[in-house]
């Protein structure tokens, strides 16, 4: 089943500092979740000035639970970097999915 999952940062001055301190353990989940399947799409949302100041991921697992099951783990929200998170069950069309090379 497929979830689109939405971070949003916190929006407290140390915000930005708490996602770069967590984003290279988060990178590395990414690619993790990516290899496995999981992890279909991902990008940063940004403010006005280019700041991060947020996520949106589509994700790929067998149900709901898993998905939040990976969540507990996430480094973003286990750092305090995603502080309101909006999960919406979605389907994505064959033709954007990645093809096997």
């Amino acid at each position: 089943m497929q979830f689109l999952v939405i971070g949003y940062d916190g929006t407290d001055d140390k915000a930005l500092g708490r996602r770069l301190m967590a984003r290279e353990a988060h990178l590395a989940g990414v690619l993790k979740m990516k290899e496995e399947g999981k992890a279909i799409f991902g990008t940063a949302i940004l403010d006005d000035r280019d700041n991060m100041v947020g996520s949106v991921m589509v994700m790929d697992f067998p149900s709901r639970t898993e998905l939040d099951d990976w969540l507990k783990i996430e480094p973003y929200v286990k750092g305090d970097v995603w502080l309101r998170i909006e999960v919406l069950p979605t389907q994505v069309p064959p033709v954007f999915m990645p093809s096997e090379k």
